[in-house]
């Protein structure tokens, strides 16, 4: 019913990358359990699988089965990467395989390499054979703290439209919050809970919903010039 009437813009299409050490399985099993089909139905949602297979312990054995999977690996500091060309590749060519897609959806992981890839891709250096990116939906996200990819991805505010949840207990709270002076007009979802996909109060759902129709009116604008 809910599909019906004003409801008939096309879905906003949004390849999704999960957190680290989990998958695109885990991913869809949390959003689709935890949020609400007035919003899923306006979604056109994407899993898929990080790069490389996990190279050590999961945060989620046992609350959810194998196998996992890592965008790329990084040092204690967050500072170094390996295999971070690679995994931008792999994203790219998951675009093009399944593509086109309006905008991302992160978590944890996810969510820093969605929040920088508008930056990298106007910079030339990712995602150069795929459309533009044209909104973004950040969970649990943070900067990264290479000098080189910051450079790239956060030199200037980044004009893609963004929706940012940031949750009171998250380890990575302040990490999220200094990652909204990066964007231009960031939209903030604030929840209870800590590093996790959030479930909807009254007020997040409204600004949920408002966003994605400011943004299905958008995308549909671009398409018809």
């Amino acid at each position: 019913m809910g599909s019906e009437g004003k409801n008939i813009q096309k879905k906003l299409r949004f390849l999704c990358l999960h957190g680290f050490r989990t998958s695109g399985e885990i991913l869809k099993k949390q959003l689709v359990t935890k949020w609400p089909e007035s919003v899923l139905e306006r979604l056109d949602l994407v899993f898929v699988d990080a790069s490389f297979p996990c190279r050590g312990k999961s945060e989620v054995e046992g609350i959810f089965d194998p196998p996992y999977y890592e965008w790329f690996q990084f040092n204690k500091e967050f500072t170094e990467y390996e295999n971070f060309d690679e995994c931008l590749a792999y994203i790219e060519d998951c675009m093009l395989k399944h593509g086109p897609f309006d905008g991302l959806l992160g978590f944890s992981q996810g969510a820093i390499l969605s929040a920088a890839l508008p930056g990298l891709q106007a910079k030339g250096v990712a995602l150069k054979k795929v459309p533009k990116l044209n909104v973004l939906i950040i969970i649990g996200g943070a900067k990264f703290r290479n000098q080189s990819v910051a450079e790239n991805a956060y030199s200037s505010p980044t004009q893609c439209p963004s929706l940012h949840f940031l949750g009171e207990t998250d380890f990575l709270k302040q990490y999220g919050v200094e990652l909204l002076e990066s964007f231009a007009e960031p939209l903030v979802i604030h929840h209870p809970k800590g590093h996790t996909i959030p479930r909807f109060d009254e007020d997040g759902l409204k600004s949920m919903l408002s966003f994605l129709e400011r943004m299905q009116n958008e995308v549909s604008g671009m398409e018809k010039q």
